[in-house]
C-alpha cells in the first residue's frame, strides 16, 4: 500500500481499526523506530502519552479527521490523520507527517463561472 511513499520525505504510518500498526513508510521507520527496533505490529495506543492517547481512543471511537501542525526541534510539520474504511467499515487510521516551511502561502481559488 505505500510503495509510492516509500522513498518521498512524506511519514505515512497505517494501522488497523484496533490501533495495530500494518505498515510505515521509510520516513515514519526513521522517524518513530530511532533504536532500529520495528514499532509495526505494535498498538498506537502504547506509543502516546497522556493527553494523546485519550484523544486517539476518541478518534477511534468516532472515526474523525485530525489535522494539526506542530513544531519540534525547529522543524514545523503538518499531521493529518485520517481513518480508512474496508467498504462501509471502520477499518483503521492513516496518518500523514510532513515537514512544511514556516511561512507559506495560501490561496484561496474561487470556481470558474
Amino acid at each position: 500500500m505505500l510503495e509510492y511513499f516509500q522513498k518521498t520525505a512524506i511519514s505515512v504510518t497505517v494501522c488497523d481499526k484496533n490501533g495495530k500498526i500494518l505498515e510505515m513508510s521509510d520516513k515514519a521507520v526513521a522517524t518513530f523506530c530511532k533504536d532500529g527496533k520495528s514499532i509495526i505490529g505494535n498498538s498506537l495506543f502504547d506509543c502516546h502519552p497522556e493527553p494523546a492517547r485519550t484523544k486517539l481512543l476518541a478518534m477511534f471511537e468516532n472515526h474523525n479527521i485530525n489535522a494539526y501542525t506542530i513544531e519540534k526541534n525547529g522543524v514545523k510539520k503538518l499531521i493529518y490523520q485520517v481513518p480508512w474504511f474496508e467498504g462501509e467499515e471502520f477499518a483503521g487510521y492513516i496518518e500523514l507527517s510532513m515537514e512544511i516551511p514556516f511561512e507559506m502561502p495560501h490561496y484561496v481559488r474561487m470556481p470558474k463561472k
